[in-house]
């Protein structure tokens, strides 16, 4: 085992790829990116169907215009900061210390992968694993392992496919790369053109002390990098988990049948994201920006947290369906908040219950036929006011309440609506009352338990509450609660003892 083993991972051409790992419909097609202001546009990144055309990196839009059928995109840099994050996120998986190498339009990553041999295998079986976790998340890389930092990060930023270098070949594995690998100024480049110097093999080959003798005290660095043995200080990252993707349309997108067929790529990979953390999806927040410039939002909340895409795309597709946006959508960006799956066991003769996936979908359907302020849980709000409570939404938190096993010596049954009453008062209190269909006189009455509160807004509310003892007319002896709503001065039923 090695003291030190590093891998790099190599994403040429960064800003075509952010923005075609999304968009599976332009998968094979020939592909350019361009940026600065028009009519001053030229090519910054191109794939490789685009290269094939005749497509150079620093053409103008009206050279890039005139290749028959390849496709020009805008480049975006909130794509491109969303596609680094879930670089980053899928490179961390096989090693917590990552540096980044990043230059120009390519992004690139290097791991120290020192003592991970018994976790992924070998260095080659490891490269293979890690080229393929970067491609299921819609990154075409390269990728080099080495004992040496910069020889790995020189190898895989001007080599294709995968390199492993044997230790103590470094020198032989940089002979043949340009001396451009070494990213030197104008100057210095045409210097060592004028000499003939032209790969990195050439380079290590001249004599060190002659070579700083002319070119000053770096070029003894320059000369280090060259053989494979310079040293370097690993500056490690601390990525922190971000579940988000984001996706910016070139046209606007105007039919929610094409919205959804970008979302579901999108829930696909935060999906494989928090799979890879064992985590689920507990919420989904949906941000659309629409062609008038102003932003859309809609919020999805399982009841429980789920990796299902299935299940998370059918609520998706509820939600946009019940809070479509006004106007076409140019950008579109779902982020996630993580959870804990939960996995209940159900005992041996316990009937079968639904899937949570099915009450959601239920759930989403009747929001968008009564609304959402009528759907949810009763939740008692922190006050004195009776039968206070709010809607919130529906959640389950897999607790059972255990039922109270001492008998119950009496019940109170309330009245839903509470019944309108007209009360006889003698000295303050109730003496009789009568609904639309009795009347009761009172033989005792305890009482009054005022409350009142919200004084401030227009909430306020003054009431009473008493217990009485009242008889009908046919000698039926009742034990009752009245209540009066002293600032509308009203008396109500509210509830029997039983």
């Amino acid at each position: 085992m090695n003291r030190e083993l590093y891998a790099c991972v190599h994403a040429a051409e960064f800003p075509a790829q952010a923005l075609l790992r999304l968009r599976s419909d332009l998968g094979g097609e020939p592909v350019a990116v361009l940026e600065g202001r028009p009519p001053q546009q030229i090519v910054c990144a191109l794939n490789r169907q685009a290269r094939l055309r005749g497509a150079l990196a620093g053409m103008t839009r009206l050279e890039a215009e005139s290749i028959a059928g390849l496709k020009l995109l805008a480049r975006s840099i909130e794509n491109e900061a969303a596609a680094h994050a879930v670089f980053l996120e899928s490179a961390a998986q096989f090693s917590p210390r990552i540096e980044e190498t990043s230059r120009g339009t390519a992004c690139a990553f290097v791991l120290d992968i020192a003592g991970t041999e018994r976790l992924f295998g070998p260095p080659a079986r490891l490269a293979q694993r890690l080229r393929s976790a970067l491609a299921a998340a819609g990154f075409r890389v390269n990728l080099a392992i080495g004992t040496n930092f910069d020889v790995a990060r020189m190898k895989a930023a001007n080599s294709r496919g995968i390199s492993v270098i044997p230790e103590g070949a470094e020198s032989v594995a940089l002979a043949h790369l340009p001396v451009s690998a070494l990213d030197l100024r104008a100057d210095l480049a045409e210097t060592f053109a004028l000499w003939g110097i032209r790969t990195l093999g050439q380079l290590a080959a001249l004599p060190q002390d002659d070579l700083v003798a002319r070119l000053g005290p770096q070029a003894r660095s320059w000369h280090e990098l060259a053989q494979g043995i310079a040293k370097h200080l690993f500056k490690p990252l601390e990525p922190e988990l971000r579940l988000e993707e984001f996706c910016e349309f070139d046209t606007p997108v105007e039919q929610i049948d094409s919205l959804l067929f970008v979302g579901a790529r999108m829930i696909d990979c935060l999906v494989a994201r928090a799979t890879n953390r064992a985590l689920a999806l507990a919420l989904l927040t949906v941000r659309m920006k629409l062609e008038c410039g102003v932003r859309h939002e809609c919020v999805i909340r399982p009841a429980l947290a789920s990796v299902d895409r299935m299940f998370l795309l059918k609520l998706l597709q509820l939600e946009i369906g019940a809070h479509p946006p006004r106007a076409a959508v140019t950008a579109l960006t779902l982020t996630a908040e993580a959870g804990q799956s939960s996995l209940v066991q159900l005992g041996l003769f316990a009937p079968q219950t639904p899937e949570p996936s099915r009450l959601d979908v239920t759930l989403a359907r009747l929001k968008a036929i009564v609304g959402e302020d009528r759907i949810g849980s009763p939740v008692l709000e922190d006050s004195h006011r009776a039968d206070s409570f709010r809607v919130a939404s529906f959640t389950v938190n897999g607790k059972t309440v255990k039922p109270d096993a001492r008998p119950a010596r009496m019940a109170l049954r309330r009245l839903r609506p509470p019944t309108p009453l007209r009360v006889t008062l003698r000295a303050l209190r109730p003496a009789a009352f009568s609904d639309p269909e009795s009347r009761f006189e009172v033989t005792d009455a305890y009482g009054p338990w005022r409350s009142s509160g919200c004084w401030w807004s227009a909430g306020l509310w003054d009431g009473e509450e008493w217990d009485v003892l009242a008889v009908k007319q046919d000698g039926t002896s009742v034990a009752c609660v009245l209540t009066c709503d002293r600032k509308r001065n009203a008396w109500h039923l509210e509830a029997f003892y039983d």
